[in-house]
């Protein structure tokens, strides 16, 4: 899907045993590779190591970053998922060098997480970080422009992708989105 505009990979994969995990990170390392897109692992800095990952994404509940930057040097990235502005303010003290917000919006794979945060929460962790901030939880090419407009980077999705009859389209549309608001002109305040 990197071929559709994704400018980014993270395998976010819980359930597969170790060695079938490292398999996968090693196909998903050879294809984004080949299409020049950073692959992250999420929270394995074993795997990240192994396949020659640009990084991990840890849980606000898993390895601490500091920890992780010490094992995985300046050369990785980390970014780190919050669901507020004070784990984000923390996810950045602590040294991630980006993170994801969310979940904006009403997803399945965010519920766990509480409820949808909204648009304005996002806003207000973006004004409060110096750091890049994706916006993740019901990302649609519908809500991007409000996500940027909100000062996200970029998104993050699941569903939307493959929950589609065709993800590489539905990958397509989301990069197109993003891409033609990130061009936009910025908004007066009123």
């Amino acid at each position: 899907m990197a071929g559709a505009g994704v400018c980014a990979v993270q395998l976010r994969e819980k359930d597969l045993p170790t060695r079938e995990l490292l398999s996968l990170a090693r196909l998903m390392r050879e294809r984004t590779a080949r299409a020049g897109a950073p692959l992250l692992i999420n929270d394995r800095l074993d795997l990240c190591w192994a396949v020659g990952a640009d990084g991990v994404h840890l849980r606000r509940d898993g390895l601490p970053t500091p920890v992780a930057r010490r094992l995985l040097g300046g050369g990785k990235l980390i970014g780190v998922s919050v669901h507020s502005v004070e784990e984000a303010a923390q996810a950045e003290r602590d040294g991630a060098d980006f993170v994801l917000f969310g979940p904006v919006y009403e997803t399945p794979s965010k519920r766990e997480y509480g409820p949808p945060q909204g648009v304005d929460a996002l806003a207000a962790v973006v004004r409060r970080l110096r750091l890049p901030v994706f916006a993740v939880g019901g990302v649609t090419a519908e809500r991007v422009p409000a996500l940027i407009r909100a000062g996200a980077r970029g998104v993050g999705v699941i569903s939307a992708v493959f929950g589609a009859d065709d993800a590489q389209r539905a990958a397509g549309m989301i990069a197109g989105a993003l891409q033609q608001a990130l061009r936009a002109p910025p908004r007066a305040p009123s």
